[in-house]
């Protein structure tokens, strides 16, 4: 049996080890492979396993021993899972071995914002000491309000780290979930976003990214925000109009934004469309790192490796993610 693993940046030791322990021969690709060396790859793959690179059409239809497609994550953007049905060729991701993980990070890049957490060390490392004045003066959470654009279950998470333990109020907005069960999670339900956005001092985005929710906070919407408001983004760039997005903090139209994710990664100082936001004291730049914990890396190993040894002994992958792609796959798959 052959497996490729893309994207080798991510360092998965116990998924790597846990292949080779069954006798797997597995190639590890390197972030920004081409379409035809990949395709090269997988020419008599057994196994592929992304978690970034883009597993197209072409890719799937040059690989005749493929038996399935592991993403070692959570979204799916990237793969053309239709192509995979084509061909019967089960699509699973790892859909929850980091949603408490992913919903701290989004905390820890409010709290660092509202404290101004970079900026104050960044002065004291190279001054040595700073001063109260006026322009490092910080907010409090408790008495905010937080608006969450997406309520699953990282969603909730961070609406009982902020209204639970900080105290403030939590507004939501998302179609798919209903007022009772944001009501359960603390949340108060808003149908309109634009007037959700006029009424917050945080908002932390926490949906898939599909065709509906693509560009979803656009210009318009930043411009419903207040001046000190403060956007947070761990789930996708693509979420986000992010040149309006650059716009908006280079006028000061916002307050600041925490970034985890981007539409082009990995970012650049220079030539990148973010590039105009590094080294601004308003805003955090994380390298696409909420999920990589000690705790959630292993809790994906595991899983991980079930799937794989699942797809290699020709048992039906277990898919416990309720996005529907995944969920319109008729053969080879056992839904958990």
């Amino acid at each position: 049996m052959k497996a490729v693993r893309t994207d080798r940046e991510l360092e998965c030791p116990e998924i790597d080890a846990g292949l080779r322990a069954r006798g797997v021969e597995l190639v590890t690709l390197p972030d920004g492979i081409s379409e035809d060396d990949l395709i090269d790859a997988v020419a008599d793959a057994d196994l592929l396993l992304m978690c970034y690179t883009p597993i197209t059409a072409r890719v799937i239809e040059a690989a005749p021993r493929l038996k399935g497609i592991v993403k070692y994550s959570v979204g799916i953007d990237a793969i053309d899972i239709p192509a995979a049905m084509r061909r019967g060729i089960p699509v699973v991701n790892v859909p929850d071995y980091a949603e408490e993980t992913v919903a701290e990070g989004a905390f820890a890049l409010m709290i660092s914002l509202a404290k101004r957490l970079p900026a104050i060390t960044a002065a004291v490392s190279r001054d040595g000491w700073v001063w109260p004045a006026q322009r490092w003066l910080g907010r409090d959470i408790s008495g905010a309000t937080l608006g969450l654009v997406g309520c699953g279950k990282i969603g909730r998470s961070m609406a009982r780290m902020a209204g639970h333990g900080f105290r403030a109020r939590v507004l939501g907005f998302d179609p798919g979930v209903d007022a009772a069960t944001m009501q359960g999670a603390g949340i108060e339900k808003v149908d309109d976003l634009q007037a959700m956005l006029r009424a917050c001092d945080f908002v932390s985005l926490h949906c898939v990214l599909n065709d509906g929710t693509r560009g979803l906070i656009g210009k318009a919407e930043l411009a419903c925000l207040k001046p000190s408001a403060m956007i947070i983004n761990v789930s996708r760039g693509a979420l986000v109009d992010e040149a309006a997005l650059v716009e908006a903090i280079v006028a000061g139209a916002i307050g600041g934004a925490g970034l985890d994710v981007y539409s082009v990664e990995p970012l650049a100082r220079s030539g990148h469309p973010m590039s105009a936001l590094f080294d601004r004291d308003n805003v955090i730049l994380f390298p696409h790192f909420t999920f990589f914990t000690h705790e959630a890396m292993r809790r994906l190993g595991d899983d991980t490796l079930a799937r794989c040894f699942e797809i290699l002994e020709d048992r039906p992958v277990t898919i416990r993610s309720h996005d529907p792609r995944l969920r319109a796959q008729a053969s080879g798959v056992f839904f958990g």
